[in-house]
C-alpha cells in the first residue's frame, strides 16, 4: 500500500481551477474503492459466487457470530432486493452448498437461512483476513483522525447515495 499523494496535477473528473488537496482526497478514495473492489471479486472467485451471494454470506455470517436468525424478508431488505431476487438468490446458494434452509422454531411456517459450516468457515476465513488487514491499517489513525475520517465518509456516502440525491430534488 502506498502513501503517496499526488498534487501537481488536476483530479482525473475534475477542473483545473480545483483546490488540489480536495482532488487529492478524492484521488484517494477512488483508488481505495478500485482496490476495495478488486479484493471483494476475489472474494467471490475463491467462494465461487456473485456480488449478492457474497453480500448475502456476509449478513448471514454476522446474524450467527451475533447469535442473530435471518429470514428471506430480512435478507431481501438487507440486500435491496425484490422477494423474487431473494428466493433465486436462496436458491442457488442452496444448491452450491453455501446456505441451508431451517424450520423457524418460533413460527412452522417461517424458515430461518444460515450459511453451511464449510461455506461459513471459508467465508470467516476469507473476509476475516481482509476485514483485520483493514482493521490493522484503521488502528494506526490518532483518534481525533478517526472521527474526521468517519464523519467525511459518511458525508461522502450521503452525496453519492441515490435516496439523498432525490431527497434533495424535494
Amino acid at each position: 500500500m502506498t502513501s503517496e499523494v499526488t498534487t501537481t496535477a488536476p483530479g482525473f473528473w475534475y477542473g483545473e481551477d480545483s483546490r488540489v488537496d480536495a482532488v487529492d482526497v478524492l484521488n484517494a478514495l477512488r483508488r481505495y474503492r478500485t482496490a476495495e473492489s478488486s479484493a471483494q471479486r476475489r472474494v467471490r472467485e475463491e467462494l465461487g459466487i456473485g456480488e449478492n451471494a457474497l453480500m448475502a454470506l456476509r449478513v448471514l455470517v454476522d446474524a450467527e457470530t451475533s447469535g442473530r436468525t435471518v429470514n428471506s424478508k430480512e435478507l431481501a431488505e438487507r440486500l435491496g432486493i425484490t422477494a423474487a431476487s431473494t428466493s433465486a438468490l436462496v436458491d442457488r446458494l442452496v444448491r452450491s452448498g453455501h446456505v441451508e434452509r431451517h424450520a423457524d422454531p418460533a413460527d412452522r411456517r417461517g424458515v430461518i437461512l444460515t450459511a453451511t459450516g464449510r461455506s461459513m468457515r471459508r467465508a470467516l476465513a476469507v473476509i476475516g483476513d481482509l476485514d483485520s488487514r483493514a482493521v490493522e491499517v484503521a488502528q494506526h489513525l490518532p483518534p481525533e483522525d478517526m472521527a474526521v475520517v468517519v464523519a467525511f465518509l459518511r458525508e461522502m456516502a450521503g452525496a453519492v447515495d441515490d435516496n439523498a440525491a432525490i431527497d434533495d430534488e424535494d
